[in-house]
């Protein structure tokens, strides 16, 4: 995809043979939180050629390089923390409802239900925390450099509790 931005595009499907025979190679299927997504990586302009839109998430922050998606149903009851970590590349999430506030050394983004989505850069840690009242629900996509682990816990970092109520 040299030369274009890269995006994440989620759409619904009702049956997974109708998802799967709208996807491309750089779609995956998958069933998470009740329903039949295609997960698509491409430029700002593609659109699948069946089912409903759901949104799309970017532009991500890649440098040129060989990547591969990993895709997560993120299930989180509030005050649930997940370890300090890295990513190879640019993580970003899809709430469909709860929140979870994320803190990196650069200050903290909140993802909410009906909010805008969370993008983070691969490369500096990160502490992901489950706020308010409702268990979180998300879609997580880590587009990783292929030739590197998608997550790497880290030790050398302590947040400052930016995430606490």
């Amino acid at each position: 995809m040299a030369g274009t931005e890269t995006f994440w595009h989620l759409d619904t499907f009702p049956t997974r043979d109708a998802a799967e025979a709208a996807k491309t190679k750089r779609g995956t299927v998958l069933e998470a939180l009740g329903k039949i997504w295609l997960l698509t990586i491409e430029d700002a302009s593609w659109r699948a050629s069946a089912g409903e839109h759901v949104t799309t998430i970017g532009p991500l922050p890649i440098t040129p390089g060989v990547f591969a998606a990993q895709y997560m149903e993120a299930i989180f009851n509030p005050g649930m923390t997940a370890a300090e970590h890295t990513h190879s590349g640019p993580e970003a999430w899809y709430t469909l409802a709860g929140e979870t506030c994320l803190e990196t050394p650069s200050g903290k983004q909140v993802g909410r239900a009906g909010g805008p989505p969370v993008i983070v850069p691969g490369g500096p840690p990160m502490h992901l925390t489950a706020t308010g009242t409702e268990v979180r629900r998300a879609l997580v996509l880590i587009l990783h450099d292929a030739n590197k682990p998608a997550t790497t816990l880290h030790h050398e970092w302590t947040p400052k509790g930016l995430c606490k109520s």
